[in-house]
């Protein structure tokens, strides 16, 4: 397989050096997964606008479906990642594997978002009624239906950059599932 390269500052242009540079001063650091979009002129741009759009999915809710679709996908990346922003949102680390595995049995709203976030990952897009059914049930709304499928479309993309391209992760790496969580992952 070819190897995809982590381009530095100085091998993007210069739109793209001006995210890395926004992208060091927030986060200390320009993540991998980030620099790899900056292969293309206009992709890191582009994926930053979609990941920060305005969405009734946020904070722990938004983590929930990262964490469930990148268990999904297999994405040591974005496990990786979301594992330590899971821990900055407030979850612990036991809840952090029972999310990935699809559920949050200690929140009954969260656990429904889990529960879809999961069939539709499965699925590709072809959600039982049953879990959008329990998903409304439990307090969403038919807007919060739509910005979780869009949050999962945003996970699904660097979930296959990584797969995709194997750069190296930069996060420290998610633990496995403990084999209590494998059997419902």
């Amino acid at each position: 397989m070819t190897t995809i390269n982590v381009p530095t500052r100085d091998q993007v242009s210069a739109p793209n050096q001006a995210m890395f540079d926004q992208l060091a001063k927030q986060l200390g650091m320009v993540p991998n997964l980030y620099a790899t979009l900056a292969h293309s002129e206009n992709a890191l741009g582009n994926y930053l606008a979609f990941q920060n759009a305005k969405s009734s999915i946020t904070g722990k809710a938004r983590e929930i479906v990262n964490l469930v679709v990148s268990q999904v996908n297999e994405c040591a990346y974005c496990l990786a990642a979301h594992t330590v922003i899971g821990g900055m949102v407030g979850f612990t680390g036991d809840q952090i594997l029972e999310i990935r595995s699809g559920r949050a049995s200690f929140d009954a709203k969260l656990d429904a978002l889990a529960t879809l976030a999961r069939d539709i990952a499965l699925n590709r897009g072809h959600a039982s009624a049953g879990f959008v059914d329990r998903f409304l049930a439990a307090g969403w709304t038919k807007e919060n239906l739509v910005d979780a499928i869009v949050v999962i479309g945003d996970k699904t993309v660097t979930n296959y950059l990584h797969a995709t391209t194997q750069v190296p992760v930069d996060f420290p790496a998610a633990p496995a599932l403990p084999a209590r969580y494998a059997t419902a992952a």
